[in-house]
C-alpha cells in the first residue's frame, strides 16, 4: 500500500460528458452574447454578465397555447355575433319608428279630411237653411205687398191701424238681415232704406235719408207713441238714425253692421223724437 493511500484526494470528481457539454454550450452562448454586445454597444458599456434562456416548448405548453387560441377565436366570434344582433336591432327600431311616423301622418290626414268634410257639410246645411229662409221671406214679402195694395185702395193710409200692422209685419219679415250702409234690400239694409221700404208697402213714399224722414210727418212726443211711428235719434232735420215703434216699448231698426236688423228696447237707447205718418 502506498504511503499516501489513506490521504483523501483533492481532485474534483469527474463530471459526466453530458454535463460538460451542457456547460460548454452555455458558456459558449454567454461568450457569444458578450461578443455581440461588445461589438454593437459603445466602448465604455458595461459587460453583459447574464443571458435569458428561452423556455423549452413542450407538449403541455403547446396544448395550452392551442386552447388559448381557440378561446380567443370563440370570444371574437361572440363579439361578431353580438355586433350583428345589435345592428339588426337598430335597423328594426329605425323601421318601427318610420312606420309609426307614417301611421301618425296618415291618421292626421284622415282626421283633417274628416273635419273638412264635416265643415263642408255644415256650410252646405247652413246655406240651404239660409236659402230656405230667403225664399220664405220673399213669399211673405210678396203677400204683404199684395195686402198693402188692396188696403191702400180701400182705406186712407193716414188713419187705418191695419196699415201700421202691415208696416210692422214687413219689418219683422226682415229680422236677421244684414246692415250695410247704402243698401236698400232685399237682404241688406241701412236704417232709412228699411223704414222707406216698410212704408212703401202701404203706399207712403218716404224720403230716402234719415234727416228728411225725421221731419216728414207730424212731430209727436216720445211719451205718446203709437205703433208705426217713426223714431229718430238726433235733432229733427239732422237725425243720424231712424227706426219704427212696434209697441210695448220696443222698436225695430237696421241697427249697425254687428247687429243687423233687430228688435230693441227703447229703455236701452231712448229716441230723441218721433213723427207720425199713418
Amino acid at each position: 500500500m502506498s504511503l499516501t493511500a489513506h490521504i483523501p484526494s483533492h481532485r474534483k470528481p469527474r463530471r459526466s460528458a453530458s454535463k460538460v457539454a451542457l456547460r460548454a454550450g452555455v458558456a459558449g452562448g454567454v461568450l457569444s452574447t458578450i461578443g455581440v454586445a461588445g461589438a454593437a454597444g459603445p466602448a465604455n458599456a458595461e459587460p453583459v454578465t447574464a443571458t435569458i434562456e428561452m423556455p423549452t416548448i413542450t407538449a403541455e405548453l403547446a396544448s395550452t397555447v392551442a386552447v388559448s387560441a381557440e378561446a380567443t377565436q370563440q370570444v371574437a366570434h361572440a363579439y361578431d355575433l353580438q355586433a350583428q344582433q345589435d345592428a339588426a336591432a337598430a335597423k328594426a327600431a329605425k323601421t318601427a319608428k318610420k312606420e309609426k311616423a307614417e301611421a301618425e301622418r296618415k291618421a292626421e290626414a284622415e282626421r283633417k279630411a274628416e273635419e273638412a268634410a264635416k265643415k263642408k257639410a255644415a256650410e252646405e246645411a247652413a246655406e240651404k237653411a239660409a236659402a230656405k229662409e230667403r225664399a220664405s221671406r220673399s213669399t211673405e214679402r210678396t203677400t204683404l205687398s199684395a195686402s198693402a195694395s188692396v188696403g191702400s185702395s180701400e182705406a186712407s193710409v193716414s188713419t187705418g191701424t191695419g196699415n201700421a200692422a202691415t208696416v210692422v209685419a214687413f219689418l219683422k219679415a226682415q229680422l236677421g238681415d244684414a246692415y250695410v250702409m247704402g243698401a236698400s234690400g232685399p237682404n241688406a239694409w241701412d236704417c232709412s232704406s228699411l223704414v222707406q221700404a216698410a212704408y212703401r208697402t202701404v203706399g207712403v213714399d218716404l224720403p230716402r235719408v234719415s234727416q228728411d224722414q225725421s221731419v216728414f210727418g207730424t212731430q209727436v212726443g216720445t211719451s205718446n207713441l203709437q205703433v208705426g211711428d217713426i223714431l229718430y235719434w238726433g235733432s229733427a232735420g239732422s237725425a243720424y238714425h231712424v227706426g219704427v215703434y212696434i209697441g210695448d216699448g220696443q222698436y225695430l231698426d237696421a241697427a249697425n253692421p254687428s247687429k243687423g236688423v233687430v228688435i230693441q228696447d227703447l229703455s236701452g237707447y231712448p229716441a230723441t223724437g218721433a213723427v207720425r205718418v199713418l
